[in-house]
């Protein structure tokens, strides 16, 4: 049974940097929510206050949570089981399931957050609720999202990324009848410096072979954009 603790040991004290570390994942919640949906709860605890732990929570109505909520038993019982010099007791609770005061099960994971001199500072808690209906758990992996799809190409290195975007928008302005043919390397150059190319290390010299240029003709158009 997951149960809410009201009363427990007061926590720990935590520095600046300590604190910094702990804000920097709310983003990651944030982009972590938005990508696996509602049927997660996902929430961010800090130890230095086992009584108001919960610093920040995505889709904590599923539990009645808000930011100020307490740290669970569970995650007590992991806490009393992890020593100064001994956190393998962690990795039993990264992946687990429980049922919560509700009856509800859950499929969770606790993820823990180091600090200065690897001190154990916070955690990371995710739970599925796996009994919500399956309309809902469809409606999280469908994107309901308008915007175009973006492309991705997962090479097994940066040279191969490069050499295959450059030959893309290559084809592409050379196919384009609206870009003057004395304007074909410039608006290549152009686009590729859109997509980020060139803050690859040797970019320019790899950009320059397959276009057949020379390096200072690529740097020059750079310029010219950097300018503008």
């Amino acid at each position: 049974m997951l149960l809410y603790i009201r009363k427990g040991v007061a926590g720990m004290r935590l520095t600046k940097a300590d604190k910094l570390i702990l804000e920097s994942y709310s983003s990651m919640l944030d982009g972590l929510s938005a990508y696996l949906g509602s049927p997660y709860e996902i929430s961010l605890h800090s130890l230095e206050d086992y009584h108001h732990s919960v610093i920040k929570i995505c889709n904590g109505y599923h539990s009645g949570r808000s930011v100020g909520a307490p740290i669970t038993d569970l995650a007590l019982n992991m806490l009393k089981r992890v020593s100064d010099n001994d956190y393998s007791a962690i990795g039993e609770y990264t992946s687990y399931s429980v049922i919560n005061d509700s009856g509800e099960r859950l499929k969770s994971s606790t993820i823990p957050v180091f600090g200065e001199n690897h001190r154990l500072i916070g955690l990371i808690c995710i739970n599925l609720y796996l009994d919500l209906p399956a309309s809902e758990f469809m409606q999280s992996f469908l994107s309901s999202d308008s915007k175009e799809l973006q492309e991705e190409r997962f090479n097994s290195n940066l040279t191969d990324s490069i050499a295959v975007v450059v030959s893309e928008v290559k084809n592409q302005v050379m196919h384009d009848s609206t870009v003057h043919p004395t304007n074909k390397n410039k608006e290549i150059i152009h686009i590729l410096y859109d997509k980020g190319i060139f803050n690859i290390k040797d970019s320019v010299l790899q950009v320059a072979e397959i276009l057949g240029l020379s390096r200072n003709t690529v740097y020059m158009h750079l310029r010219n954009l950097t300018t503008q």
